[in-house]
């Protein structure tokens, strides 16, 4: 059996910077309240017409991270994209990506797995490596969620946590089976799927007909709906679960651990685990000050930033581990 490793990062944002004060003109709130609550003192979003769609940032993370990678576009042989805000309701985005890469007639998957789906997706491509089916797996994660959102009173408490980005990994078989992705951990617990969630459109509640025909200005059912506080209590609880569950399934412990990246949903799960642990500021990366929740992205996108700024070097122990709706949870040991 082989193992896969992490060959090349890349990650993209759009150039647009929002910051807490600029979404005070739009609502109540204001740059003190954002940062006690999440930590968040700005994110990008996306301008109409400049261009960005949730698949093209995901093409542009991917074009870094093939070139970090040093495998040959023509040597990818499997797409999994990760992501709650694909460019149609279908097709997915994993076969846009192939299109606009020029990428010959591979298999593309698609993952619906929201502020879970890189750490789904890793485990996804990492089992088909192992079993020898692919040899490099272009692994994606990518958002454009500002069009989405309630950007007024009534929304402001979902609204200013979320931003836009993407990131990308290339995962290829690695001989040496002492290093790389060690393993991966995945858990679901659907009894809670609507305490964070968009309802509607859906099938089986409101679709986009009965919404156009009711034309309802105080319809909230299209817009994202977060029980903050029961997120947040079991967000720490499965958090620190699986992240041991990673360590012992891997004979390691917390001293073990070089850096940790969670998914950067709110600073303060990210401290509070942090704590827990008694980890240093050194073994723990958060970017969630400047990019927002980037859903799928966030992961993928803190962690090319901490490989490109040196904090991750050959041997460390690199865990990753996210938390989300669903819910949905799970971690990846790395030996870098």
């Amino acid at each position: 059996m082989y193992h896969s490793k992490i060959a090349g990062l890349g990650f993209y944002v759009p150039e647009n910077i929002v910051t807490n004060d600029d979404l005070s003109k739009l609502m109540d709130t204001n740059d003190e309240w954002i940062q006690e609550r999440t930590g968040i003192k700005e994110r990008r979003h996306v301008q109409r017409g400049d261009g960005n769609t949730t698949t093209s940032m995901g093409v542009k993370a991917a074009q870094i991270a093939i070139q970090r990678s040093g495998v040959a576009k023509e040597d990818i042989d499997f797409i999994v994209f990760a992501t709650l805000s694909p460019d149609y309701y279908f097709p997915g985005p994993g076969v846009l990506v192939q299109r606009d890469l020029g990428l010959k007639t591979i298999g593309a998957l698609d993952i619906r797995n929201q502020c879970s789906g890189f750490v789904y997706a890793v485990s996804i491509a990492d089992q088909y490596i192992k079993t020898g089916m692919y040899k490099n797996i272009l692994v994606i994660g990518s958002e454009l969620q500002s069009y989405g959102l309630d950007m007024t009173d009534r929304g402001r408490g979902v609204s200013v946590i979320f931003g836009d980005g993407a990131g990308a990994a290339v995962l290829s078989r690695e001989e040496d089976l002492t290093s790389g992705i060690l393993s991966t951990h995945l858990h679901s617990e659907g009894i809670h799927a609507e305490e964070l969630a968009v309802v509607a459109p859906g099938m089986g509640k409101r679709w986009v007909t009965d919404i156009i025909k009711d034309n309802d200005p105080n319809d909230e059912s299209y817009y994202p709906y977060m029980n903050g506080q029961f997120v947040f209590k079991n967000a720490v609880v499965r958090f620190s679960e699986v992240i041991n569950e990673g360590l012992l399934a891997n004979n390691l412990s917390v001293c073990n651990i070089s850096l940790l990246i969670p998914h950067q949903a709110n600073l303060r799960i990210s401290q509070f685990i942090q704590h827990k642990f008694k980890l240093s500021e050194e073994q723990v990366f958060n970017n969630i000050q400047k990019y927002g929740n980037t859903t799928a992205a966030s992961i993928p996108i803190a962690l090319t930033e901490a490989w490109e700024q040196g904090k991750i070097k050959k041997g460390d122990i690199v865990v990753l581990a996210a938390f989300g709706s669903g819910f949905t949870w799970g971690s990846v040991i790395i030996k870098w």
